[in-house]
């Protein structure tokens, strides 16, 4: 009997040792290539905007971060840097800065949704017709599966 309990228990710690390995590999596995570093440039010098993103917000962690700078327009939302790898992320303009999950689930109501991230090292990403950027102050990186803070920068 208690071979079966000890054979029970590691298979399922195995099993969730599995599952996490696998949640946190697949969008590494799956993630699409960057756009090229000359059209996320091109977009930086046509942006109104730019934002630094850095690690140190109070809702980043060593799992959940982002770094580099983002630019914004009229027309298009450019990252140039790093996100930490996972599934589901999203881009939403806010019209206040926030720094945590928190502070975020308080407006995303509020909030302009402007698309998913598909790659981790740079994207761009279109601003959705009729949306104004100048009627936001901030860029957040959201994922949505998990409900987790990744980053934000205000971009004024």
């Amino acid at each position: 009997m208690k071979r079966f309990i000890l054979l029970g228990f590691t298979h399922a710690v195995a099993l969730a040792i599995g599952f996490g390995a696998g949640v946190f590999f697949l969008p590494i596995l799956t993630a699409e290539d960057a756009p090229d570093a000359a059209v996320l440039e091109q977009a930086a010098k046509t942006a109104q905007y730019s934002a630094t993103l850095t690690r140190d917000l109070r809702g980043s962690d060593s799992l959940h971060w982002g770094e580099g700078t983002i630019s914004v327009s009229g027309v298009s939302i450019s990252h140039q840097g790093e996100l930490a790898p996972g599934p589901d992320y999203k881009v939403y303009l806010a019209r206040e800065f926030v720094e945590d999950e928190a502070g975020f689930q308080a407006l995303k109501a509020d909030a302009a949704l402007i698309g998913d991230v598909k790659s981790f090292d740079g994207f761009l990403l279109d601003v959705p017709e009729g949306l104004n950027v100048d009627e936001y102050t901030t860029v957040v990186v959201w994922c949505e599966t998990f409900g987790e803070f990744i980053t934000a920068g205000r971009y004024r």
